[in-house]
C-alpha cells in the first residue's frame, strides 16, 4: 500500500486517507518491537554457485542482515567483512572429537577461524556440530566437552560475547504430540541434554533447532492439513493437554521442544530455529514438494515472523528463523527435495517470489496468516494432528556399504540382536524387493525401533543412517515403533 496524500476536494476523505496510512505504519512498527527476525542459510553444496563476492552483494540486495554457514571457509568470512551482516559459523562434526579431547586444538581453532575474522566479520554464534544426535559416526558423546572447550577459548581472547550453540533435529524428542507432552529421548537426558542446557544456562546462550513441517506432512498427508503446514488460514488444533490452540505445525513442534526443555528443568533457555523450509522440487513420494507450497511456507512464514509475537507456550519470546536455504544445491544427496530447498537458483534468479523484510511486507498484497489468537486457550478438540506427524524417524541401510558389510549387519540384526525379519523371509510381505539394500533397510529398523530409535542404535558398523521420510521399498511398509 503506498501511504502518500493528493489533494482532496473533501477534507475528511483526505484525512480518513492519512489517518488510514498512518494506521498501517504504525502496525509495522508495532510488530516490529516484538517480531523475530529472519536469516538464511547458505550452503555450498553445489559446484555451480556464485562467487562468495557476488552471493554477499545479493544477499545485500534483498535486504538480508543475517546469514548461517556450515562451515568457516576463509573466502565466504572474507566476503562477509564489513557488510553489516551478522554470521553463525560452524565447527563440522569431524572435529568435535579433537576439539572434545584437546583443548590446544580448540584454541587453534577459534584464533585461526573466528579472532583472524572478527570483528570486521561479525560472528555472532559458533554451531558447535549440527543434528550430532543422528550423526552416523555417533559424536553425541564429544558435543558437549567440545563446547565448552570453544567457549574457554573465546574467553581468553575475550570474545566470549559470540554465543556457542548445537543445532539439534526434531529426532531428538522422545514424544512430540501434543506439544504440552514434548520430552526428549531418555538415553539423551543424562548423557547430553541436560549438560548442555546447564552450558547454554551457564554462557547466556541459545538453543539451536532445525524443524521441519515438510518431512511430517509428506509423510502423514492424509492426517495433516496442508493448511495447517503452510501457515495459511485454518481451523487450527487444540492441544489436549494445556487447551492451547495451534494454528501452525511449526508452532507445535517448537511448542514439543520448548516443553521437552521445561520437563528437565530448563524452561529458561531461549531457542532460535537454524533450519526450516520446504523444497519447490520432489520425488514422487514426496507429496507436497512444490514451488506453490514452497513459497507459501516460506512467505508465510516471514510473515509471521516478522509481524507476530512469539509460540503459544512462549508468547513474549520473538520466533528467530533461519531459512534453509538461499541456493538450490547440485550436489547435495539424497531425495530430489534436497537438492531444491533454495530460495534462489545458482544464477541469482528467484525460484519463486516472498517478502524477506518488513518493507516488502509492506509492499505485498499475500494472504493473511493466523497469528495473534494462537495463544488463546480453548475448548475442544477438533482438528487434532496426528501423534505420527513430528519427530518420527527410521533406520536404513547406506547402500554403498557393500554386500559382505551388509550382510554381517543382517545377521546381528535379525540374531542377536532381536530384530523381527519375519516380513523379509521368502514369500513373506518385505521379501520384494529382493535386494540386499531393501532386506537391511527392513531389518535395521526393525532393531532401531525396537530399541526405541535410542541414539546410537542406527549405525550398523557405518553401514546405516536415520531418516525422517518413511522408507520406500516397494510396497512394504517399516514399523515405527514396538
Amino acid at each position: 500500500m503506498l501511504c502518500y496524500s493528493k489533494k482532496r476536494s473533501m477534507a475528511m476523505a483526505s484525512f480518513a486517507f492519512s489517518f488510514s496510512c498512518f494506521l498501517v505504519l504504525l502496525s509495522f512498527f508495532v510488530f516490529a518491537d516484538a517480531a523475530g527476525t529472519i536469516g538464511i542459510n547458505y550452503g555450498r553444496v553445489a559446484n555451480d554457485l556464485p562467487t562468495p563476492d557476488k552471493v554477499v552483494e545479493l544477499l545485500k540486495s534483498q535486504g538480508i542482515k543475517r546469514v548461517k554457514l556450515y562451515d568457516t571457509d576463509s573466502a565466504v568470512l572474507t566476503a562477509l567483512a564489513n557488510s553489516d551482516i551478522s554470521v553463525v559459523v560452524a565447527l563440522p562434526n569431524e572435529l568435535l572429537a579433537s576439539t572434545a579431547a584437546d583443548q590446544s586444538f580448540a584454541d587453534n581453532w577459534v584464533q585461526s577461524n573466528i579472532s583472524h575474522y572478527y570483528p570486521k566479520t561479525q560472528i555472532e554464534a559458533i554451531a558447535v556440530g549440527n543434528e550430532v544426535f543422528v550423526d552416523p559416526k555417533n559424536t553425541t558423546k564429544f558435543l558437549v566437552p567440545a563446547m565448552k572447550n570453544v567457549y574457554n577459548s573465546l574467553v581468553k581472547l575475550n570474545l566470549s560475547s559470540i554465543k556457542i550453540s548445537s543445532p539439534i533435529a526434531l529426532s531428538a524428542l522422545q514424544n512430540s504430540y501434543p506439544s504440552s507432552a514434548g520430552s526428549f529421548k531418555p538415553d539423551l537426558i543424562e548423557p547430553v541434554m541436560k549438560p548442555m542446557m546447564e552450558f547454554l544456562r551457564q554462557s547466556g546462550s541459545y538453543l539451536m533447532v532445525n524443524a521441519y513441517p515438510f518431512f511430517a506432512y509428506t509423510a502423514n498427508s492424509k492426517d495433516i492439513s496442508l493448511d495447517y503446514a503452510l501457515f495459511k488460514e485454518n481451523q487450527g488444533t487444540v492441544d489436549s493437554g494445556n487447551g492451547l490452540k495451534y494454528y501452525s505445525l511449526l508452532e507445535a513442534q517448537l511448542d514439543a521442544v520448548f516443553a521437552a526443555m521445561s520437563a528437565i528443568q530448563y524452561n529458561d533457555i531461549k531457542m532460535v530455529v537454524t533450519e526450516t523450509g520446504w523444497p519447490s522440487l520432489g520425488d514422487e513420494n514426496e507429496i507436497g514438494a512444490n514451488e506453490e507450497n514452497a513459497a507459501s511456507y516460506n512467505g508465510n512464514l516471514v510473515k509471521r515472523v516478522l509481524t507476530g509475537n512469539g509460540t503459544p507456550l512462549r508468547t513474549q519470546d520473538p520466533l528467530n528463523v533461519y531459512l534453509f536455504a538461499l541456493f538450490n544445491e547440485n550436489q547435495k544427496p539424497g531425495p530430489t527435495s534436497e537438492r531444491n530447498y533454495g530460495l534462489f537458483y545458482p544464477n541469482e534468479e528467484k525460484v519463486y517470489d516472498i517478502p524477506l523484510t518488513l518493507k516488502d511486507l509492506g509492499n505485498s498484497q499475500s494472504t493473511p496468516v493466523n497469528r495473534n489468537n494462537s495463544q488463546v486457550p480453548v475448548n475442544g478438540t477438533s482438528g487434532e494432528v496426528s501423534k505420527t506427524s513430528v519427530g518420527q524417524t527410521w533406520c536404513v541401510a547406506n547402500g554403498n556399504a557393500g554386500t559382505e558389510k551388509l550382510q554381517v549387519a543382517i545377521d546381528y540384526a535379525c540374531g542377536e540382536g532381536g530384530a523381527d525379519c519375519r516380513p523379509i523371509q521368502p514369500g513373506a510381505t518385505c521379501y520384494n524387493p529382493n535386494t540386499i539394500e531393501a532386506h537391511a533397510s527392513y531389518a535395521f529398523n526393525s532393531y532401531y525401533q525396537k530399541k526405541a530409535r535410542a541414539a546410537g542404535t542406527c549405525d550398523f558398523g557405518g553401514t546405516a543412517y536415520v531418516v525422517t521420510q518413511p522408507p520406500q521399498f516397494g510396497s512394504c511398509e517399516f514399523p515405527t515403533g514396538y
